[in-house]
């Protein structure tokens, strides 16, 4: 990956092809459903500001999405508490950079880090398939830890929430 470069996403199709595409990716990877997205809920994020891009080489690599509210349904008490605390989701990485090893979903891990610390942040938090156990791993290298077991009920999809605190 030459020269990568952030910007704040504008191109909402764009954002969405790649994390369509990351989603079935990780899902034949790791042998799990794949999500279904809704196309006016990224055109929000996007209109929003809220989705970070990873550019290379012209071609969108990675993103994420960094909110103030959680964009996800978070069970009552199972995050530390925080004075103000920050979102992560939607992280997605494209399949090609994922079968490389690029250092891409990192990337986008500490980025959203260092933004959610400069907006004052005392602590990033997150759901994530723990199917996807790359992901859930490079976060805990990352300082991340896990709140609560993941439950084995057939309820939905199954979600571990994670937090890192960024003081």
């Amino acid at each position: 990956m030459r020269t990568p470069v952030w910007e704040v996403a504008t191109d909402a199709d764009e954002v969405h092809e790649l994390l369509c595409a990351s989603d079935r990716c990780q899902a034949e990877r790791f042998a799990s459903p794949v999500p279904r997205r809704n196309p006016a809920t990224t055109e929000f994020r996007v209109r929003n500001g809220l989705v970070h891009l990873l550019r290379s080489e012209g071609r969108a690599a990675a993103m994420f999405t960094l909110t103030e509210a959680p964009t996800f349904d978070v069970p009552p008490g199972v995050f530390p508490a925080a004075r103000s605390p920050a979102y992560l989701s939607r992280l997605a990485v494209r399949p090609d950079l994922v079968a490389a090893a690029s250092l891409a979903g990192p990337l986008c891990l500490r980025r959203a880090m260092a933004l959610a610390r400069e907006r004052g942040a005392d602590m990033l938090r997150a759901e994530a398939n723990p199917d996807i156990e790359s992901t859930v791993e490079c976060m805990v290298l990352l300082g991340f830890r896990r709140c609560a077991a993941v439950p084995d009920d057939d309820a939905g999809p199954r979600r571990i929430h994670l937090y890192r605190v960024l003081t």
